[in-house]
């Protein structure tokens, strides 16, 4: 199985690369963030023409996550428990076979939290908090679990090229990293870091000041894998290709091949 994810900041102003990736990509899986439309406004016979099954918790103007998958989607469950009052369209999770088991897949994407010092970041930090709650308890059902998306954490200083810019940014504050810490320590594995724990590994460059020309990207986008899902794991990596295209979205695809 080929799993990748993608924040693709608006699915109607970046359709057709995204049906290109997954024309030439092939995915079997793929979860997007910030689609940026309602339910019923996503392009899903787009998605279904090319051979995707298609499950999105959607929102007007903002937010929005989705999943494609080739295979039938099975117990969707849209929202990340924990708080009622919370509107936004930031998780949803789904299973899909592979082989002869069941994976569980979930496409989040976390909140910026900037600025630092206000409500926003108190909302990542408890958005974090309810995360770790609700992967522990995917865990106890033994099925390989994959979290996939925009977590808008920078882990470590190697994934920035300048960290020292991002020091004042709620995506690199030492809560930030710390709640990050704490759910991977729960056991699950940074696929990306796992193949390729050198520097220079973005999946993030801002549109401003030419941050792609000059290679000035962070790390911010992670599938992380439950003990069973790591047992599965044989590549991982990460499309930069896309953000050279025209008009395209600041983040790129990573993916990881999960043996089945």
């Amino acid at each position: 199985m080929i799993l990748a994810t993608w924040n693709i900041n608006g699915v109607k102003a970046r359709l057709e690369s995204a049906l290109t990736y997954l024309r030439q990509q092939s995915p079997d899986v793929i979860c997007f963030q910030e689609i940026k439309s309602v339910d019923d406004g996503f392009p899903t016979s787009a998605f279904q023409d090319i051979g995707y099954n298609v499950a999105t918790n959607g929102q007007k103007g903002f937010n929005g996550v989705a999943i494609l998958s080739k295979s039938p989607l099975e117990d969707v469950v849209r929202g990340l428990p924990g708080d009622d009052a919370d509107q936004h369209a930031r998780w949803i999770e789904a299973s899909v076979p592979l082989g002869d088991r069941m994976v569980r897949v979930v496409s989040l994407y976390l909140p910026n939290g900037n600025p630092i010092g206000t409500e926003k970041f108190s909302y990542k930090l408890a958005w974090m908090a309810r995360m770790r709650l609700r992967a522990k308890q995917l865990q106890q059902d033994e099925m390989p679990l994959v979290l996939a998306g925009d977590f808008n954490v920078i882990p470590e200083s190697v994934d920035a090229k300048r960290p020292a810019a991002w020091v004042n940014d709620a995506l690199f504050q030492p809560e930030s990293r710390a709640a990050w810490r704490t759910l991977v320590n729960e056991g699950f594995t940074d696929a990306t870091r796992a193949c390729h724990p050198g520097p220079g590994v973005y999946t993030f460059w801002d549109y401003q000041a030419g941050a792609f020309q000059k290679d000035d990207g962070i790390r911010i986008d992670h599938i992380l894998l439950s003990s069973q899902a790591a047992d599965l794991l044989v590549a991982s990596g990460i499309d930069r290709a896309t953000r050279a295209q025209e008009k395209p979205s600041d983040h790129v695809p990573v993916w990881v091949k999960l043996a089945g």
